[in-house]
């Protein structure tokens, strides 16, 4: 039934999303030229609001769970596993008094309405993963930003999207190099389920009648902990919340 909805649902759920990304091409630049950060930003989470809420057209519930009282007066890193890019604009949209940035490739700069013109002036860091160089030190600007504006940082420690939702293993790296340069940054994980059941069938159609949810988790204070310690509790916070074995 999610895949026979889905040939009905996904033609309208793809017109509504891309309608959504062309129509905030023009309001970003605006925003951006003529009024500067603070009316980007509010452009940028109004796109993300329209586009999580596209998920209705595929009669897919949504469920943002955060019962944690997070600072907004700290710099915070969001550590989360990714199942697909429809994991996104929920995160910045819900979480969007955190002024949250994202690693990205720096490929996805181009060619893509709104998201592309974000990705270059939204603030956050766009790396070549064939030049580690660079990425890290674009790594250590946004950590510079962060701490500079007080904002916050999601990194998804698998280093790729699972396309079946069970976790791989987090990656240190990232969330190392960040805290060397915000060593103060609370850690706090989130747990997204069933988002990589949308497109199990691949880009058409979308699986439809889903059950989508985010779940921010209990933060980790890193003082006095190293990196590694601190990616394997946000690691196994996830495994707990999404019901995964922890690995060896």
């Amino acid at each position: 039934m999610h895949k026979f909805l889905g040939y009905i649902l996904s033609p309208i759920f793809y017109f509504f999303f891309f309608l959504t990304l062309v129509i905030f091409q023009p309001i970003q630049w605006i925003c951006y030229k003529f009024f500067g950060y603070k009316a980007h930003k509010v452009s940028v989470d109004l796109l993300n609001f329209f586009l999580s809420y596209c998920d209705l057209f595929l009669l897919s519930s949504i469920s943002f769970n955060n019962d944690q009282h997070l600072p907004i007066d700290r710099p915070i890193i969001f550590v989360a596993n990714h199942q697909s890019m429809y994991d996104i604009p929920a995160l910045i949209w819900f979480l969007r008094k955190h002024h949250v940035k994202f690693i990205s490739k720096i490929e996805l700069t181009k060619g893509i309405p709104s998201i592309s013109f974000n990705l270059k002036y939204g603030g956050g860091a766009n790396i070549d993963r064939k030049d580690s160089k660079q990425a890290i030190s674009e790594i250590i600007k946004l950590g510079r930003r962060m701490k500079e504006n007080t904002w916050s940082t999601m990194i998804f420690p698998e280093g790729t999207r699972s396309k079946d939702g069970k976790l791989k293993t987090f990656h240190v790296g990232g969330i190392a190099t960040l805290l060397k340069v915000v060593p103060d940054a609370l850690i706090v994980p989130i747990a997204i389920d069933n988002s990589w059941k949308l497109v199990q069938y691949g880009s058409y159609p979308l699986s439809a009648a889903e059950k989508l949810s985010w779940t921010v988790l209990k933060p980790i204070e890193p003082k006095g902990k190293n990196p590694e310690d601190v990616v394997a509790e946000a690691e196994h916070a996830i495994r707990a919340r999404l019901n995964q074995p922890v690995t060896a």
